[in-house]
């Protein structure tokens, strides 16, 4: 008969994500056009400030009202509407940049983007979450943000660089390390 089966560990078997998961529209969760569209950019570095040029980021985020689309089919895009997910790959030099709408609060904290990292050298991916300067008085009542000690709550704030531009960085370790969390 045999032994039972039983469970193994992860293992690395990448990077292969430029294979079959970016797509064309992949980092437009909303047109670039759209009078409401921001526009989220940023580099994932290693640990030594390198930067990762075959990492895969997913964004998954509520709309402009805080309502996360749950209609079948709410992922596909058609025209100009929002799908609430994205994904990218990032360049050479660890660029990434997604065209999106500023959410809205979805419960008690602040408005936020959850962003999933794939990166060579990962088990699994590294989840973390982008949270807007503008909304300081926000980030007091944020559970998540409540729970983070001060010298590392920066690592989850993009930083504004003009109107309807935000830049997002996400060191996967070492000095500055981006805060990551656990489920």
């Amino acid at each position: 008969m045999g032994t039972p089966a039983s469970a193994t560990p992860s293992q690395t078997v990448g990077p292969f994500f430029g294979f079959a998961l970016p797509y064309p529209d992949g980092p437009e969760v909303v047109p670039p056009w759209r009078p409401d569209a921001i526009q989220v950019r940023g580099r994932v570095l290693d640990g030594a400030g390198e930067p990762v040029p075959d990492a895969l980021l997913e964004i998954w985020q509520p709309d402009a009202d805080g309502e996360i689309a749950r209609r079948p089919g709410a992922r596909v895009r058609a025209g100009h509407d929002f799908s609430g997910f994205g994904r990218c790959g990032t360049d050479a030099d660890g660029g990434y940049r997604f065209s999106t709408v500023k959410p809205g609060a979805a419960g008690d904290g602040a408005p936020y983007i959850a962003v999933l990292v794939f990166a060579r050298g990962l088990l699994k991916p590294v989840c973390t979450r982008l949270y807007f300067p503008e909304d300081e008085a926000a980030h007091a009542a944020d559970p998540l943000l409540g729970i983070v000690p001060d010298e590392r709550r920066a690592t989850l704030i993009a930083d504004r660089e003009g109107e309807r531009r935000y830049r997002f960085d996400i060191r996967l370790q070492g000095e500055g390390e981006t805060v990551f969390l656990a489920f």
